[in-house]
This record gives C-alpha cells, sequence and structure tokens, in this order.
C-alpha cells in the first residue's frame, strides 16, 4: 500500500511509519516535526514566524500538494493537520478526499469531540477539562474551549468526522468519547513504540531513586506538569539521600531521550487514564511511569497481569505519597521496572501496532478503484 502519514504528535506517525515499512509498505510522513520536537519526516511542512518565514511555508506547500495525492490510505493526524487556519484546511481535506483512496483520522489530542465530552457527558472522572462534575477553568481549558466549541474548528472537526473511513483511537479517554459518538467507525489501536536495540539493561536501582520529568512551559498547568513537579521537589527536599530529579524543558526530542536515559521513573500526564507517548518510551527503557493507570485502560487493553503504571490521583498530595511509597520498596520498583518493558512489548511494539493499522486499512480499501 501507499500510506499517507499527514500531521504529527510526539513520534506517533514517524514510529508507525517505521512499523508499516518493515511490513513492505510504501510511507511518506508530512509534517512540521511537533514543532520544537523536530522528529523525522520526508516532506517538511515546519512553518516559521515572519513574513520570509510565511512565504517559505507558502512556497513549499504548494510544492508538496502534487505529492499528497495518489495514496490508498491518507491518515490525519488531528482535524487540525497542517499549520493552516481551519478556514483554509476545509478546501484540502476535499482535495485529499478527492485524489485519495481512503483517508482516516486520528483521535489522538485536542479536538472538538475530546473537548466537548469532557465537558458534557463527562465519561471520565478527570480529565483535561473536568474534576468529578465540576469542570476545570484554568488558562489552557478555557482557551482550548473557546477554540473548539461554537467555532470553525468545531465544524471542521465535525466534517471530517463524519466523512472519513474510519476514526483512530489512541488512548482509552478518546476512545471513551469517540465511540458513543461515532460507534461504526471509531477503532481503538494503541500507540507505536520502538523497542530499545539492543534491549536495555535493567541494572539494580542506585543509591538515590533517579526522577525524570519533561516540563513543556506553555502547557504545564493543562497537563498537570506544574503539580507533579511540586510533589517531586517537596519529595527531594524531604529525601535528598534517596531521590534526585531530572528536568528536561522544552527541549528537542533527541535531547529528551538522552535526559531520560538512565532514570527510574517519570513523571507524566497527571490528568491521564493511560500513559501517551512519552512515558510509554521511557517504559520500554524500563522507566516506571507515574501518572496515569486506570483499571478501565487496562480492561481496554484486555490486560490482567502486567499492572506496571504507578497510577496517581490528579492532586499534589497523592502524587507526593505515591512517591514517596515507591521510593522506600526498590525491590517492587524493579518489578515494575520489568513489568514495564513486557508491557510495552507486548501492546506498543511498533510492528505489532502496524499491523492493527494495516488489517484496518485492508478493510476499508475499496476492492477496484485507483486514486485520481
Amino acid at each position: 500500500m501507499r500510506i499517507l502519514l499527514l500531521g504529527e504528535y510526539s513520534n506517533v506517525h514517524n514510529a508507525l511509519a517505521q512499523g508499516l515499512r518493515q511490513l513492505g509498505h510504501q510511507v511518506t510522513v508530512a509534517s512540521n516535526g511537533d514543532f520544537w520536537k523536530d522528529y523525522p519526516r520526508d516532506i517538511d511542512l515546519k512553518r516559521t514566524t515572519g513574513l520570509q518565514g510565511k512565504i517559505g511555508f507558502a512556497i513549499r506547500f504548494l510544492r508538496s500538494l502534487p505529492k499528497l495525492r495518489g495514496y490508498d490510505v491518507v491518515q490525519l493526524i488531528n482535524p487540525l493537520f497542517m499549520e493552516l487556519k481551519a478556514e483554509r484546511l476545509f478546501a484540502l481535506y476535499r482535495y485529499l478526499r478527492k485524489h485519495n483512496k481512503c483517508v482516516f483520522l486520528c483521535a489522538f489530542g485536542m479536538d472538538h469531540f475530546w473537548v466537548n465530552e469532557c465537558r458534557t457527558r463527562m465519561p471520565l472522572r478527570y480529565s483535561d477539562f473536568n474534576l468529578g462534575n465540576q469542570l476545570r477553568h484554568n488558562a489552557d481549558a478555557l482557551r482550548e474551549t473557546a477554540d473548539w466549541i461554537g467555532t470553525t474548528k468545531e465544524q471542521l472537526n465535525k466534517l471530517i468526522a463524519n466523512d472519513c473511513d474510519a476514526i483512530i483511537a489512541g488512548l482509552y479517554e478518546y476512545w471513551v468519547c469517540y465511540q458513543p459518538l461515532f460507534p461504526d467507525k471509531t477503532v481503538f489501536i494503541p500507540f507505536p513504540i520502538k523497542m530499545p536495540n539492543p534491549p536495555t539493561d535493567l541494572t539494580p536501582i542506585g543509591t538515590k531513586v533517579r526522577i525524570f520529568i519533561g516540563i513543556n512551559k506553555s502547557r504545564h498547568a493543562y497537563k498537570g506538569t506544574d503539580v507533579m513537579l511540586a510533589a517531586a521537589m517537596k519529595l527531594v527536599e524531604k529525601y535528598p539521600n534517596k531521590v534526585e530529579l531530572v528536568k528536561a524543558e522544552s527541549v528537542p526530542f533527541a535531547e529528551y531521550q538522552r535526559l531520560m536515559d538512565g532514570c527510574d521513573l517519570i513523571l507524566d500526564q497527571l490528568y491521564s487514564y493511560t500513559p501517551s507517548m512519552n512515558p510509554l518510551l521511557a517504559m520500554s527503557k524500563g522507566i516506571i511511569c507515574v501518572g496515569g493507570g486506570e483499571p478501565e485502560a487496562y480492561e481496554l487493553l484486555q490486560e490482567q497481569h502486567l499492572h506496571p503504571i504507578i497510577n496517581v490521583l490528579p492532586n499534589e498530595e497523592d502524587v507526593f505519597r505515591q512517591l514517596e511509597l515507591a521510593i522506600t520498596n526498590k525491590e517492587e520498583l524493579m518489578k515494575r521496572k520489568v513489568q514495564s518493558v513486557l508491557y510495552v512489548d507486548k501492546h506498543h511494539e511498533y510492528i505489532k501496532v502496524a499491523r492493527q493499522y494495516e488489517a484496518l486499512y485492508k478493510a476499508h480499501l475499496p476492492a477496484e478503484s485507483s486514486p485520481q
């Protein structure tokens, strides 16, 4: 199959492309590299600021248009799959629909249905937009609500969701928001992770437990990094001889990985039910995720035995309590390290995941047609 993966979130499309290529498919990734993270791509759609940046992007975009047609599969990372205003993406979506066989929409992050469901139906006990039956009113939640409710972005999301061939949810959270609304076209497929080669050597934990946290200041409060960081700093203050904190602040992906390597725990996404790409990558290296590990997520994966994630409630007190408990039992931490690697290899290994995508694509490809 000829496959176009359009857009990027946290290395999902780059990792998936590598898996699909291993299965013999011709895959093109077109993206902006997910901004400063700078993930690999085949067609660079990065947009820089200033007049020259706008002109350069316009030229590269127009030159790339012919390269976005003639595929068996086009997969959009999000309704906002390029750095263009939503108003302009309507025409581009129709162009993609016309000149390719199948189009798939990913439910991987911020969009109208994620925002709206978490604010109205509230299928999750806590999320980026609610804590219990109370709405969150932090600046990020309010901004995203204003962006996606009653706007052109909402209209674009609804058009694509209703028109596309299938919707792929990458986490339990997104699946539970989309599946009731689009039961016949929503599919859950776990995120793809390329396991370390050779496998990570899980050496015993040292004198200090090393805790890693990635900080994106533009989304600090929204993702709960501020709360987790405060709890970790409180832990370091109380146990200076037992804990070391490693911080990565808005760095490119390669530097992020370098700083992560050798750590024992990773703090990530306080308001999540499940680990996303960065903690999954960490888990593949034997680094334990402290974050979302709710029973519903394990159930969706039909996983009854491997439960390596240290699940925390979305408040500083519980994060501190769980971290304090974790550092006092290094034998239990080593068991979770081993389980973390096994968990990712079982559910997220990139070729296994690519096979699930391959099966989905084949199920929707028309029997006798060719791209125009």
